[in-house]
């Protein structure tokens, strides 16, 4: 019997977050799944170890080394190319999936004949929920973030681009995290797939615009919840990872205001990026940023039948 759905999972030394994740994914879904793992060189063997142990079970499952780390929306890529079914999930692998929260994902694109990103809540350890469907940055709402949202989380602007003032419902959005989403294998690979330039971070925001742009759309499914424990890869080296986040963001506002007439905007901006980034050097709230919302309790509930 030939899959529904692929589920993507990009690893550079997962640990023991690998394992949660597959168990977890065994009741997310009533339908048949394909796994597929695209290593960016790994060296504590936790996807050989998968590899092994779904073998042991039948599991299908597919390893896939890159033998580098080429970046996340690289790796992405190649599982996407790897798949053969219409609907792709890319996540990375430190989410544990709630039940039939798959699904839940699957059974939105039924409701949404135009789709080609669906993303679920997603939620911290220790239950918070986390911003995950917000509008796309521009000049505005991306720099009044990026300046006051550490001293200021309540600002207008934070609030317009987290869309922290709406409670969770089902509704199309600007993007999603890459995380955890599910997408339209042909829309998706039609653009190319996700942007190489972008190493690390900010791939997600720059898919879920083209695609927009593309005449497709990017719904966000909160009655789907998954767990993202976060930060696991960034640990290991948090101010190269602070910089990458800085670059893409530069990158991702200055792809978007091109042409001679922006180049004083750009310079700014470029200047005021490296200025947040040696503040966040300094004072680890600059480098937290925003502080989130207690809002898991109010969750929609998941649909029946």
């Amino acid at each position: 019997m030939s899959a529904a759905v692929t589920v993507v999972a990009v690893t550079y030394s997962p640990g023991v977050h690998l394992g949660n994740f597959l168990d977890s994914l065994a009741t997310a879904t009533g339908s048949d799944v394909d796994v597929v793992l695209v290593d960016n060189g790994s060296t504590d063997d936790a996807p050989e170890q998968a590899e092994r142990a779904a073998a042991a079970k039948g599991v299908p499952l597919r390893l896939v080394r890159t033998h580098a780390n080429i970046g996340f929306g690289q790796a992405a890529n190649v599982g996407l190319r790897a798949a053969d079914t219409e609907w792709v999930v890319i996540a990375n692998p430190d989410v544990v999936w709630r039940e039939g929260a798959l699904d839940e994902l699957l059974a939105a694109t039924t409701r949404w004949p135009h789709v080609a990103a669906v993303g679920p809540a997603i939620i911290t350890p220790e239950g918070v929920l986390y911003p995950s469907a917000r509008a796309i940055p521009t000049l505005k709402n991306g720099i009044g973030h990026a300046v006051f949202g550490w001293i200021w989380p309540t600002n207008p602007w934070t609030r317009a681009y987290r869309h922290d003032a709406q409670d969770p419902m089902e509704r199309e959005t600007g993007w999603l995290s890459g995380a955890c989403m599910l997408l339209r294998r042909d829309a998706v690979l039609a653009l190319d797939g996700f942007d190489p330039q972008y190493f690390m971070y900010f791939e997600d925001v720059d898919m879920c615009d083209r695609l927009g742009k593309a005449g497709w759309q990017v719904v966000y499914v909160p009655t789907a919840v998954v767990e993202h424990v976060g930060g696991h890869a960034a640990e290991r080296a948090p101010m190269a990872m602070m910089r990458e986040h800085h670059r893409s963001a530069y990158r991702f506002l200055a792809d978007r205001y091109t042409g001679p007439k922006w180049f004083p905007v750009r310079v700014v901006l470029r200047a005021g990026l490296e200025a947040r980034l040696q503040l966040s050097r300094l004072f680890g709230r600059v480098r937290e940023g925003a502080a989130l919302r207690q809002r898991a309790a109010d969750l929609p509930p998941r649909r029946e039948g």
